[in-house]
């Protein structure tokens, strides 16, 4: 994908932007400047590109670490647009349908299809009297999308005036009523209330707590439908980093930014954690909130975002993931399955409140080979699940408890989905919430940065513009608009409505 373009070579009088964090939103922003005229650097720890879309591989596996469900493919079209190219000529998108299949503890599947009349047959397996719920809560899905996600999910929020502007609408909404309880105005059915609530989870959310406005992930999906990329989305990672290389800029691996550098409340650059310091113009720090904060803004004064507010603010779930090959293929397993546990809302009651590991859970299972042999080698599936626990203030010690929770979820897949399941292993790895913590630089362990709760969303977020460091601009799952990839992409075009081009930069500082 590299010899594909032609690298510019960089404009050393234009100013320099160094981005913090090779996630989707780093990468996105990145692009993006580059596009404005840019000079930027992007600088992360770990050996590859990606963050939480890192890619492993072993034994002849290819395995995505993060997102595997893409929704908003024309976000991506944009950034390849920015440079001049079409993302199919780099990257192949695969329409998946049904968009997942949801089995239920008792053993009963529902399907989400991306047809509706085929969406209403599985709604009258579980209730025929719901059908006609589903049609009105359709109606108030894409009207919640029109106002929250049309209108505001690509612009800055940052001054109080867009809050009071767009506070009629929540209201009017019903924004301030969770999602759970707004689904439930449409089904009387508590397994097709969980089927069509459970999305917040998603984004690091917990669905009697996020604001209703998160109902808009029906209407997105359907306009816009679940697809994948060939080769895994570690495809669209290393499509991004092209670019940004295509543009003459560059990315720097293994390379920890350890301080931003401030000079008079503006930022002037960065210390690495070799003691070297780069200079710059501005910043986009791609990094979670309370590291960003607390830790690389440890020596500068901040009157907003204080160790205590970042302390005391609300932390999504964490993860625990099982990433596996099998020598053999599970040719009845869906690219997409939620395996639900016998309690819903207490388990997420559990996770996100009490903060204790329980002993039951549910799990995403991903199995990219359904439509992807080429993550395999030849007859086997690659696969991983997930199940969300509690972040790291529940004291759980992940070191003595990831086997035996390794193997109450082989258990329980292989008493659901996946018959003979641990005989069949030929190549697994873990990731736990100490891995969020402590590879992936976020605070707590928490899996997506802030929970996005009605009092953590919008103006409530993290501005993508630092209301502490002036030239500091914020992207990713932390900041407005939130988690999931298509909200990441989109906060980094917040940032670029928020940068001005680079021949005016330097006179926009100066105003």
């Amino acid at each position: 994908m590299d010899g594909m373009t032609h690298p510019i070579e960089p404009d050393t009088e234009a100013p320099h932007a160094i981005v913090i964090g090779a996630g989707f939103g780093g990468l996105a922003a990145a692009v993006r400047l580059g596009a404005k005229g840019y000079r930027v650097t992007v600088f992360d720890k770990l050996d590859a590109a990606g963050g939480r879309a890192y890619t492993f591989r072993q034994d002849g596996f290819t395995f995505d670490a993060g997102p595997t469900i893409l929704t908003a493919p024309h976000l991506f079209n944009e950034l390849w647009a920015l440079c001049g190219r079409r993302l199919e000529d780099d990257i192949t998108l695969k329409a998946i349908n049904p968009f997942y299949r949801i089995r239920f503890d008792d053993g009963s599947v529902f399907e989400a299809h991306a047809d509706e009349d085929k969406t209403r047959a599985e709604i009258a397996k579980f209730a025929p009297e719901d059908v006609a719920g589903f049609d009105r809560f359709l109606k108030a899905s894409e009207a919640i999308f029109d106002a929250a996600y049309t209108q505001l999910a690509e612009e800055p929020f940052h001054q109080v005036s867009t809050l009071l502007k767009a506070a009629p609408d929540m209201v009017r909404l019903g924004g301030v009523r969770c999602v759970y309880a707004k689904v439930s105005d449409y089904f009387s059915n508590e397994k097709l209330r969980i089927a069509f609530s459970f999305h917040p989870l998603f984004i690091g959310g917990d669905p009697f707590e996020a604001t209703s406005y998160y109902c808009l992930i029906s209407h997105l999906e359907r306009i816009w439908g679940v697809h994948y990329a060939i080769g895994g989305t570690g495809e669209l990672v290393r499509g991004l980093v092209s670019l940004i290389e295509g543009q003459g800029n560059t990315l720097c691996l293994n390379t920890e930014v350890d301080e931003i550098l401030t000079q008079d409340g503006c930022a002037t650059g960065v210390r690495l954690a070799n003691g070297d310091v780069v200079d710059c113009d501005l910043v986009v720090s791609n990094a979670e909130i309370g590291w960003t904060y607390s830790k690389l803004l440890r020596n500068t004064k901040r009157r907003v975002w204080t160790d205590r507010k970042v302390e005391k603010a609300d932390y999504s779930m964490s993860l625990f993931v099982w990433y596996f090959g099998t020598r053999r293929q599970y040719e009845d397993c869906y690219h997409h399955t939620i395996v639900l546990g016998p309690r819903y809302r207490g388990l997420l009651k559990d996770i996100f409140r009490n903060k204790i590991l329980a002993e039951d859970f549910s799990l995403y299972l991903h199995r990219p080979t359904a439509n992807d042999p080429s993550l395999a080698p030849p007859g086997c599936d690659s696969f991983y699940v997930l199940a969300p626990v509690p972040h790291l203030d529940s004291g759980t010690d992940w070191e003595a408890m990831a086997g035996p929770f390794r193997e109450r979820v082989a258990e329980r897949l292989e008493a659901t989905v996946l018959p003979g399941l641990r005989q069949e292993i030929v190549s697994e790895r873990l990731m736990t919430p100490l891995d969020f913590r402590d590879r992936l630089l976020s605070t707590k362990g928490a899996a997506f940065g802030l929970e996005p709760k009605l009092l953590q969303s919008a103006w409530f977020r993290p501005h993508n513009i630092s209301a502490d460091v002036k030239g500091l601009y914020l992207a990713g799952a932390s900041t407005h608009p939130g988690a999931g990839v298509p909200s990441v992409l989109s906060s980094a075009k917040v940032v670029d409505k928020l940068v001005p081009e680079a021949s005016l930069w330097r006179a926009s500082q100066r105003a």
